[in-house]
Formats: C-alpha cells, sequence, structure tokens
C-alpha cells in the first residue's frame, strides 16, 4: 500500500497527505469520507478496493497560520534569485548578514539578504553603510498562504486529481 492521499479538512481546506494506510483507517472509522478515488488497487484475501487519492474530515481541525521557514531557497525566492546591493539576477548566490554575526547580528529574516559573490565579498564584515552599498529592498520575513505546506512538501509530487484542491498548483511543478 505505497501511495499518498491528500487529506482535506471539513471546509475543504487541504491539510495534509497521508499514507493510503492511513486514509482507509480514516474512513473505516468514520472519520473522514471519500471525496476522489485513486488509481491503486488494494487487494485482500476476500476482497479489493480502490484506494483513495482524496479523503475529507468530517470534522473541522482549526490550524494555525503558516510561517516561512528559514532556508536558503526561501529566501533565495524571497529576494526573487536577485542580489540586493546590485541588482543582477543570478542562481548562483550567497547569503549576505546585513549586520555581519560577528557584530550581533542575528540569523534572521530581516537581517538576511541574497548577495552575488562580489558583492558580498566587497561588503566583507562590514555593515552596508560602512561598505558605501545601498541595498536594494529592506529585507523582511516573507508572508505565505494557507497552502505553503503544500508548494514545500509535495516537491511536484502530486496527484493531478489534487489540482481541483490545491489553490495556485501550477506552483507545485516549479
Amino acid at each position: 500500500m505505497h501511495g499518498r492521499v491528500l487529506v482535506l479538512n471539513q471546509n475543504f481546506e487541504p491539510l495534509n497527505v497521508c499514507p493510503i494506510r492511513r486514509a482507509f483507517v480514516l474512513v473505516g472509522d468514520g472519520k473522514a469520507e471519500i471525496i476522489e478515488e485513486g488509481q491503486i488497487v488494494v487487494r485482500t484475501s476476500r476482497s479489493a478496493y480502490t484506494a483513495p487519492s482524496v479523503i475529507r474530515l468530517l470534522y473541522l481541525i482549526k490550524r494555525v497560520h503558516p510561517v516561512a521557514k528559514l532556508t536558503r531557497k526561501e529566501l533565495f525566492m524571497r529576494d526573487n534569485y536577485t542580489c540586493q546591493y546590485c541588482g543582477k539576477q543570478s542562481r548562483d548566490l550567497t547569503i549576505d548578514h546585513v549586520i555581519p554575526r560577528h557584530r550581533g547580528g542575528p540569523h534572521r529574516w530581516e537581517n538576511l539578504v541574497s548577495a552575488c559573490k562580489s558583492c558580498n565579498h566587497r561588503k566583507g564584515g562590514r555593515s552596508p553603510h560602512e561598505a558605501n552599498m545601498i541595498l536594494l529592498s529592506e529585507p523582511h520575513q516573507p508572508r505565505v498562504s494557507r497552502y505553503y505546506w503544500v508548494h514545500q512538501h509535495l516537491n511536484g509530487a502530486y496527484d493531478p486529481v489534487w489540482v481541483k484542491f490545491i489553490p495556485d498548483a501550477n506552483r507545485l511543478s516549479g
């Protein structure tokens, strides 16, 4: 039973992705209903069942609004793969601490920017003011949609049936 099932909240908001076995348990216990059937057939000694692709919980799960994880990829995406000092777009970027860590600068969204190697080297262990460099935009923590987990964790691997339940699903393949 290798496969994944999209779990929707009672209000049809995507909540999670679970294994087929867990989906069968949720449906069998009366905690969820099958919305879409998948392509996988699970056989037992007595019968065969079509595994679900999408299930919906029969009760509402309250969730907190997600927060963007501080990773290289997320930082570069926030800055649109652009050096925040010279404006050069590239996939070969480094992370720069606006206020250097050795001067007490925190490793937080508000102190990190994308920089090309030459600008990062030029700035060195100084502040942008001391290096006579200007930031193109003020660093900030990006806001994320409630579907952030989908784009983060599926990495483009999803059942095409899920598209109608996931807003902005075209980002999944990118």
